[in-house]
């Protein structure tokens, strides 16, 4: 034995322990794979005379009983009835069921949850940069004052901002989104949701606002997120918390100067803190130098739109319905508006296979020709 644990590198005590499993049988016949120390059975499990007559008393409760119930609770009220010598807890019945199999749920299957940015592949894959904006209304100061911020936080690089004002127009929005873009560079997508500031108004159709054209011009392709969904909005939402939560609820301001100081602090602190994701993000494109925004110019470049579409597979978008296809019924859309190729192309998304999106169906469009009104 000592010679065969000095081959093999294992203490005698391991040999000793094999031979005396075996009990004198052909090595081809023994089974030498490695077991747990513990006992086969655990001393504290209940017995099994027991666990018969659990399954026993749950299939006379299911298929004879008057209610039909036969749950844990129901099977523990029955052992109570029968006066039995032992009833175990519910937990206890409960842990018999699902290890002799008689439960008829099924475990929820978690799946992992896809890559943020996942609706967009090149953002995904992180060869993208985007920026989320977004608004924070129903704030006011002492005396009576309301006031809005509009804030933006980048998906890979962590970039931050906020213009806590009076009031957000799509004038002012522009003015915040060129000072964001000339400090840190312009990303490849701009996301924002429906609020008519950013996309503009919802009673004309094929409506571009000015915060729109303002991306286009700049070659940034704006992303509205689908109305009334969750996860999407997610990463600046959180943001918003955060600025309101150590920003707004932690100081007492005494003027829309004294808000600004302290958010002005904060979003500084913020940015030194997510410095180390500045080297691993994608890169950012530099601001044009003579570059002026022209609000009449044609438009020209990529709007995306993510929604979903009703029951019949139809999907309502800058005032007109257009048929995807009955077999994408209730499900997530990624509509490109092409204006430089007059095209609108619809794309499925699906959380569970994010890098799957084929194209449902593509049409013709026509951008609206007529001038911008100031």
């Amino acid at each position: 034995m000592r010679q065969v644990a000095r081959l093999l590198g294992v203490s005698l005590s391991t040999v000793q322990r094999w031979v005396g499993r075996a009990q004198g049988q052909r090595l081809d016949r023994f089974d030498g794979t490695d077991r747990p120390s513990g006992p086969s059975r655990s001393p504290r499990r209940t017995a099994a005379a027991l666990e018969q007559r659990v399954l026993t008393l749950r299939h006379h409760l299911r298929y004879e009983s008057a209610l039909g119930d036969y749950g844990a609770a129901t099977i523990r009220a029955a052992l109570w009835q029968e006066a039995a010598p032992q009833v175990p807890s519910v937990r206890t019945i409960g842990r018999i069921l699902e290890r002799c199999g008689a439960l008829d749920g099924r475990h929820r299957q978690r799946r992992p949850a896809p890559p943020p940015g996942w609706y967009l592949p090149d953002l995904a894959a992180g060869q993208a940069e985007l920026d989320s904006f977004d608004i924070v209304e129903g704030l006011a100061l002492r005396g009576g004052l309301q006031l809005q911020v509009l804030n933006v936080k980048s998906l890979h690089g962590r970039w931050c901002g906020c213009w806590p004002q009076a009031c957000i127009t799509a004038q002012s929005a522009v003015e915040c989104l060129q000072s964001h873009w000339r400090l840190w560079g312009l990303p490849t997508y701009a996301q924002f949701d429906n609020d008519t500031i950013f996309q503009g108004p919802h009673h004309h159709p094929d409506c571009f606002g000015r915060v729109i054209r303002l991306c286009l011009s700049l070659r940034v392709v704006p992303v509205f997120a689908p109305p009334r969904e969750t996860g999407f909005q997610a990463m600046i939402e959180n943001f918003n918390g955060r600025w309101q939560n150590k920003v707004f609820q932690r100081f007492e301001h005494v003027s829309l100067a004294d808000l600004c100081q302290h958010s002005d602090a904060f979003v500084e602190a913020d940015r030194r803190r997510q410095s180390s994701y500045r080297d691993s993000a994608p890169p950012r494109r530099a601001f044009p130098r003579r570059w002026q925004l022209d609000l009449q110019r044609p438009l020209r470049g990529r709007v995306i739109f993510l929604r979903r579409t009703d029951a019949s597979g139809q999907l309502r978008l800058l005032g007109h319905t257009f048929p995807v296809g009955s077999v994408w019924p209730h499900r997530l859309v990624r509509a490109e508006v092409d204006l430089s190729a007059n095209k609108l192309r619809f794309m499925a998304l699906r959380r569970r296979t994010p890098h799957e999106q084929p194209l449902l169906a593509e049409c013709d469009y026509q951008p609206p020709q007529r001038a911008f009104r100031q």
